[in-house]
């Protein structure tokens, strides 16, 4: 698997970023959606990742800049058929990775609740996030959780 910067022109790209404002859109109370279409993923303060298995789309995902220190995870989604390879964590490492070397000392992230969901949660809290406030301008509702990561200080040597 390999993961790509940007690229989001591919057709594979965007009938998954379709699907995933479809789905998102289908299991989310009026006013608790915000993923990003394709223009908002197309600013200078989004990192768009691609996960591929030679020409073939595994998964996506982005890393925001919320300030000189913290991130957001964005539009995480594996394919159909990639779920259970790891793709999310593979991503979702990346995007991590990316954090770090930046020097942001925190990773966030908004999703939702319910059963197409329950996938992601399982995710992030495999991976060390925990529950934490509203951040950013979100608002906090029934259905919106909010996860953040720690990451280590940069060591300088």
């Amino acid at each position: 698997m390999r993961i790509d910067e940007g690229d989001l022109d591919d057709p594979q790209i965007i009938a998954l970023l379709e699907l995933h404002a479809r789905e998102m859109s289908d299991h989310s109370p009026p006013g608790t959606c915000h993923f990003l279409d394709l223009s908002g993923l197309k600013t200078p303060d989004i990192t768009f990742l691609s996960a591929w298995d030679g020409d073939t789309l595994l998964g996506v995902g982005a890393l925001k800049q919320l300030d000189p220190l913290t991130g957001e995870v964005k539009s995480m989604r594996a394919t159909a058929a990639a779920r259970g390879r790891g793709v999310g964590f593979a991503i979702l490492d990346h995007i991590a990775g990316l954090a770090r070397d930046r020097g942001y000392t925190a990773l966030k992230l908004e999703t939702g609740t319910g059963p197409l969901f329950e996938g992601a949660h399982a995710l992030y809290r495999r991976y060390g996030f925990a529950p934490c406030p509203p951040f950013a301008g979100y608002v906090e509702t029934d259905f919106n959780r909010f996860y953040a990561l720690d990451l280590p200080a940069p060591q300088f040597q």
